[in-house]
């Protein structure tokens, strides 16, 4: 894949294993979010799953140590000619990682005994983790292709933002709930945890378009995205 803040750089080649463990861990974050959302949803029990989860996020946090320790013997032999790529997959890197993280957040909602699978909005949830679900693997697909599409990036932005900001809507509608806390407060929590993983799918694909000063802005560095 040819991102645009390594394009001609002079290590171009050497960044494709890099992309290629990046993508691999994309994936991985997106199996913990599978797994957790579906214990969250369902009658399963977390400790099912726990052990999964944590091994993935190891493997996830351990993948980025490896791979910033790599970016940074990149620098020591090529110097700071290809700084801004360094930089570029760090943050990259990050957003995977903290992706992870909000997956195990899910898991640890269900380990403290919150399950939505008698709740009526039962079916909008599943539709929602459905949705959140495809999005990480279209955003895997985008990082790997051949080279950046902006029409396809663009598209993919905008369709990833409204799932955020529907996320927001609902945590805005829970904040001001006369419905008792017991119900709001885990859901309200819940979706504040898809829209981190949607704000930083969305920071991911963006990367491989955006001018690195603008990477979780938009309106050319007015809007702040990242959480």
């Amino acid at each position: 894949m040819v991102l645009s803040f390594f394009k001609g750089s002079s290590g171009e080649g050497d960044f494709a294993p890099i992309v290629t463990r990046a993508v691999t861990m994309l994936g991985d974050a997106r199996h913990s979010f599978d797994l957790a959302s579906m214990v969250l949803l369902t009658d399963a029990e977390a400790s099912s799953v726990a052990d999964d989860v944590r091994a993935t996020d190891e493997r996830i946090n351990q993948a980025e140590q490896e791979l910033r320790s790599e970016l940074v013997v990149h620098v020591a032999v090529q110097g700071t000619a290809d700084i801004g790529s360094v930089l570029g997959f760090t943050l990259l890197l990050k957003k995977v990682e903290r992706i992870g993280d909000q997956a195990k957040n899910i898991l640890e909602l269900a380990e403290q005994g919150v399950s939505f699978a008698d709740s009526s909005e039962r079916e909008r949830l599943f539709a929602e983790r459905q949705e959140l679900s495809a999005l990480f693997a279209e955003a895997a697909e985008l990082l790997n292709a051949s080279d950046a599409d902006t029409d396809a990036i663009t598209e993919y932005t905008n369709r990833a933002n409204v799932a955020v900001a529907h996320y927001q809507s609902k945590i805005d509608e829970f904040m001001t709930s006369e419905r008792p806390g017991h119900e709001v407060v885990p859901l309200a929590i819940y979706y504040r945890f898809l829209r981190r993983i949607g704000a930083n799918l969305v920071g991911i694909v963006r990367t491989s378009v955006a001018p690195l000063p603008h990477v979780d802005y938009l309106d050319d560095g007015a809007t702040d995205t990242d959480d």
